[in-house]
């Protein structure tokens, strides 16, 4: 995550007054007219501009994060919660006789757990092509098939490195969920009620997501 007080070398409590100052001080620095960094200079006019506008600034203040300066994981991870809170607010059940959290923390790790699979077969795949490339001993100098199989075993590195990037943002999903406690009714039976609230969920949000 990046932090625009960070950044910009100042308290979260800072006035508007020591943020224009702290960024004049660090601009003049980091402009790639001076010899800095483009990069750089942009991620301080970003930071500066979240803490002048109130309305951004709460947010970022309230939640950690800021759509401008989020990284790609970071964006990925809240992509993945967004689903799951329209899951949650379109579930007809009253609040407080199910635990929406638990189920996202749930769905998010059935999400991992299919994404290590795939990323397993995915490279058990490649193995098996990369044998098969081994054992073209001789080759005409129009190598087709060997160009062919390098081919796929590029593709098949790709889906991989997606795979991973998947299972990282969903891990950072993961980890946004921490430190939330959801208050559920304690009722008699709750755990045949809770099977069966969970099994509405399930057939609820695979409908949803059929229908996207």
């Amino acid at each position: 995550m990046t932090d625009p007080y960070d950044i910009l070398g100042i308290g979260r409590d800072a006035s508007d007054e020591q943020i224009k100052a702290a960024y004049r001080k660090r601009a003049k620095a980091a402009h790639p007219d001076s010899g800095g960094d483009t990069e750089a200079f942009g991620r301080l006019q970003k930071a500066y501009e979240l803490l002048l506008d109130p309305v951004r600034r709460k947010l970022f203040d309230d939640t950690g994060y800021d759509v401008e300066l989020t990284d790609a994981v970071d964006l990925q991870a809240l992509v993945a919660i967004e689903k799951l809170i329209t899951d949650m607010v379109l579930d007809e059940r009253e609040p407080g006789t199910f635990d929406p959290v638990a189920h996202m923390r749930a769905s998010l790790a059935e999400e991992i757990r299919k994404a290590n699979f795939s990323k397993s077969e995915l490279e058990r795949h490649s193995d098996r092509i990369r044998l098969h490339l081994d054992r073209l001993g001789e080759r005409p100098s129009k190598d087709v098939v060997g160009h062919m199989l390098r081919a796929r075993i590029k593709a098949i590195a790709t889906a991989i490195s997606e795979t991973e990037a998947k299972i990282d943002a969903t891990e950072r999903a993961c980890d946004m969920l921490n430190g939330y406690l959801y208050v559920v009714d304690v009722h008699e039976d709750s755990d045949e009620e809770d099977d069966a609230l969970e099994l509405e969920w399930d057939e609820a949000a695979g409908a949803r997501a059929a229908a996207q």
